[in-house]
């Protein structure tokens, strides 16, 4: 039987996210606390004489395998000789600023790694392939600064999101189109939180600079953003990225489930999902 390895591939969600310069390449300069909560998509490859991608699940008819960076990815790790027929089964909405592109081509490297026998690639390749995939590939909470380079591993407390997205895709080129300030103010110092409410505390100080852009460019992220902020238990709510998949933090799984099944019967064309961090 060909040899078959499995990988998951998180969703990406910016705690934070600090839009604090622009490079004269026109890339932005960012501060974010990024987190992996476990929900997300799934890959698995087989060994085969060519490469290939084959994509289901409940957000496939949104994505082309031909142009997918599963692909992109495959192709910069290859070895000479070497193919893999892959599968990603799709779960994360598409175009929803929490990573599921960059999640799924991280992903890949790392089984395709396995899969083939060789290294990872360097630093400088992964952002040839997008400003996310250091940060991906890491797959761990961490800090990240400059274009997705920097990155410093941050310790955080066991917690909850309910992550929920209106159905409506944002380009990420709009929102920071739209950005109205490109030189905010950094984080302040951290490396780890002593306990939950710490967590919440250090977050009610920070900000997503991608919000306001979005919320103009798409209305229904406000009303999410509304619809997370008035589930019991939540302590902040908050969109991810440049969205619209927004999110609420809660304490334990009860409440967290809790608002995701009332969200979800209330909003039933938006996506929503509950799922644990650390």
């Amino acid at each position: 039987m060909p040899r078959r390895e499995r990988e998951f591939a998180p969703a990406k969600v910016n705690l934070t996210l600090h839009v604090t310069g622009r490079r004269p390449d026109g890339y932005h300069l960012l501060d974010s606390l990024v987190v992996f909560p476990a929900v997300g998509d799934r890959l698995e490859a087989t060994e085969a004489r060519d490469l290939a991608l084959e994509i289901d699940g409940p957000f496939a008819g949104a994505l082309d395998p031909a142009s997918n960076l599963v692909l992109a990815a495959a192709r910069l790790l290859r070895p000479a000789g070497r193919g893999a027929a892959i599968r990603l089964t799709k779960a994360l909405p598409v175009a929803g600023g929490i990573g599921g592109g960059s999640s799924d081509a991280a992903a890949a490297l790392r089984l395709l790694a396995r899969l083939w026998s060789v290294p990872l690639p360097p630093a400088e390749a992964l952002l040839a392939l997008g400003a996310d995939l250091p940060v991906c590939l890491a797959a761990r909470p961490m800090r990240m600064a400059g274009i997705g380079e920097v990155l410093a591993p941050v310790g955080m407390p066991r917690f909850w999101l309910v992550l929920a997205n209106p159905g409506v895709p944002l380009a990420t080129g709009a929102v920071f189109g739209a950005l109205a300030q490109r030189a905010g103010s950094p984080m302040p110092p951290v490396d780890a939180f002593d306990g939950f409410d710490r967590l919440c505390a250090f977050l009610h100080g920070q900000r997503n600079d991608l919000e306001p852009p979005a919320v103009a460019l798409a209305p229904a992220v406000a009303e999410v953003l509304a619809a997370l902020a008035g589930a019991p238990g939540c302590r902040l709510a908050r969109m991810s990225g440049s969205g619209a998949t927004c999110f609420g933090i809660f304490p334990d799984e009860g409440t967290a489930r809790a608002a995701a099944d009332a969200l979800g019967g209330a909003t039933p064309a938006w996506w929503v999902a509950a799922a644990p961090v650390g």
